[in-house]
């Protein structure tokens, strides 16, 4: 599944699909299962006002954008840093959601069993 964003004024396409799970793995070694839940309870938090949102989740938050967008494009610069360096702002709140509706498919569709 692609979908494409306009963050900082650019068109940036993610994509999420079977292989993110390891590539994530391989790339960040950790689970990006739990890293998503992490982030999510995060963003829900902070839009509540109860809290800001913790740093260690912002750089998730980056890690998987990042991946999502060199899956999707390889010219995507080879660091994460490189990569954000190119935008002024990037919004954790503008782009969260549309990796989590991705991410949230994607895994609904890994899930369903196949019939026999």
């Amino acid at each position: 599944m692609t979908r494409t964003v306009t963050i900082d004024g650019r068109e940036v396409t993610f994509r999420a699909s079977a292989s993110i799970p390891r590539l994530y793995r391989i790339k960040f070694h950790r689970d990006i299962m739990q890293d998503m839940v992490r982030i999510k309870n995060a963003v829900e938090t902070a839009n509540a006002g109860d809290s800001s949102i913790p740093m260690e989740c912002l750089e998730m938050f980056e890690n998987v954008s990042y991946l999502m967008a060199r899956h999707a494009d390889q010219t995507v610069p080879g660091t994460v840093e490189e990569w954000l360096d190119g935008f002024d702002t990037f919004s954790i709140y503008a782009v969260f959601p549309v990796i989590s509706e991705m991410w949230n498919e994607n895994v609904r569709t890994m899930s369903v069993p196949a019939k026999k």
